[in-house]
Parts: C-alpha cells; structure tokens; sequence
C-alpha cells in the first residue's frame, strides 16, 4: 500500500480498536481530523466520538472539493459489506495508518502541522 497525503481534499474511513463501526468522513486536514477524533473518543459530541472512530483504515485524495464530497456521500450510501470490501482492497490487513498520517500517535495534545 502506497501512502499519498500530498492532495488538499481527503476521503477517509475510521473505525473503532474493535474494527465493528466505520465511519467516512471528508476533510482537507486529515493529521488535525484523526487528532480531532482522538481527543473526542468516547463522547457523544460526534459519531465519530460516540463509537471511538479514531483509527484511519483508508483514505483517498481529492484535488477537487466537490469530488471529494460527492465519494463522500457515494461511500455513505453503500452498505457495510461494499465499504469493507473497498477497505479489503486497499489495506488488507486493516492496519490502523494513524502514525504515518499524524507521526506521533497516540497524540498527547493538538499542534496544527
């Protein structure tokens, strides 16, 4: 699996330690994203945090907002079995790509790259 954080728009789809929830979202940082989710984990202010989404399982890169946005919604219309074939396709192994998005993971606290 190549790695590519180099486009401004990003796709990704996170889930909780137990790999039982996903959830996609669309950002144009995704380092202060993941963070964002991390420190949330466990509240009910998001879906993300509610479910403890911080664990990035794949992404894909946009140059175009509105592409971005439209795979957003595609993805999010697709039932669970489509999105975890898509992620079997892209990292097999389901790796969590958290410290080679963020470098440092957990994060002790937020400083914007």
């Amino acid at each position: 699996m190549k790695l590519s954080y180099d486009k401004p728009y990003i796709v990704y789809i996170s889930t909780n330690a137990d790999r039982s929830v996903l959830y996609t979202g669309v950002t144009n940082d995704l380092h202060a994203r993941l963070v964002k989710h991390y420190l949330n984990k466990g509240t009910s202010k998001s879906f993300a945090g509610k479910y403890f989404c911080h664990h990035l399982i794949y992404y894909e890169t946009f140059e175009n907002i509105n592409d971005a946005i439209a795979r957003e919604k595609e993805i999010k219309k697709w039932r669970r079995e489509k999105k975890i074939n898509l992620i079997n396709i892209w990292n097999p192994t389901w790796t969590f790509l958290n410290k080679e998005i963020c470098g440092i993971w957990p994060p002790k606290s937020f400083t914007k790259k």
